[in-house]
């Protein structure tokens, strides 16, 4: 199980970064594009995909695997 982190990159864009790793495996010029790849990455890896805002703290969260913590319901 991997996870995905969609962060400003610094310059303006934005990356996906599988997490623990130090190139990102995507970049892109928009929020939104970044967001869509993260999310299709971590649905393969059956991971979490977290989303950050421009500030860099965490904004948004989502599981695609095996989550530990279901909702109940």
């Amino acid at each position: 199980m991997s996870n995905y982190h969609t962060t400003p990159d610094g310059n303006g864009s934005w990356q996906v970064k599988k997490e623990g790793a130090k190139r990102a495996s995507g970049r892109f010029n928009t929020q939104k594009e970044a967001m869509d790849y993260g999310k299709e990455l971590a649905k393969q890896a059956k991971g979490e995909h977290f989303i950050h805002g421009r500030d860099g703290r965490i904004r948004e969260r989502d599981s695609y695997g095996n989550d530990p913590f279901p909702p109940r319901g």
